[in-house]
């Protein structure tokens, strides 16, 4: 398991809901933690990872030895935004790629957590942020692509740098094609899927 990188197309993938939470799912979580941990990240969607899943890990301390603060959201829905607030963002997806996004300051999300339980979360500031971003990845959308077009102007020369290294990597055999990527993706969606029917 590694982070992927724009433009991966599970990045642009619309993440499959968990039917079940088995012990396979809860060494995906670990292995999650630990990516996130080691890239210095607050968070990480399991698309990041190129599991067309509707999950993200989160610790907004990055810390590995707080694992006190470690929160697993599972199936999460945003079912209430209030006010607004800019501040900068980044993605372990884009490295070292930063720009101010406007989110709403105020949320409240449903999820499950890795016990199967259900809860609902009243968070605001970072925290907020952060669940935005992850919910954001979980439905395909990327930070960048909550740009103003001036902001889009701007990044374009970088976002082009990233292109050309991912296909460079696909040339010379790293990374499989596309159609090969998609056709992984949707094996696993459908393996989710049909674990949930049985």
């Amino acid at each position: 398991m590694h982070i992927v990188q724009y433009p991966h197309p599970a990045l642009r993938w619309k993440s499959t809901p968990i039917a079940r939470i088995n012990a396979e799912l809860s060494d995906i979580v670990r292995e999650m933690f630990e990516l996130m941990y080691a890239s210095e990240g607050i968070g990480l969607a399991a698309n990041q990872v190129g599991l067309p899943y509707r999950l993200f890990v989160m610790n907004l301390t990055a810390k590995r030895e707080e694992s006190d603060q470690e929160h697993v959201f599972i199936n999460p829905e945003i079912v209430r935004r209030k006010g607004t607030q800019e501040a900068e963002e980044g993605c372990l997806s884009l490295p070292k790629m930063y720009a101010p996004i406007r989110r709403a300051s105020e949320i409240v999300v449903e999820s499950f957590d890795l016990d199967g339980h259900g809860f609902e979360l009243k968070i605001d500031d970072l925290g907020s942020r952060a669940i935005q971003h992850e919910t954001d990845h979980l439905d395909g959308v990327l930070f960048i692509d909550r740009l103003s077009e001036t902001g889009q102007r701007e990044i374009s020369g970088k976002l082009g740098d990233f292109e050309a290294q991912f296909r460079r990597q696909q040339e010379l055999g790293v990374v499989p094609p596309d159609a090969e990527i998609a056709a992984g993706l949707q094996r696993l969606a459908a393996g989710q899927a049909q674990s949930g029917a049985a």
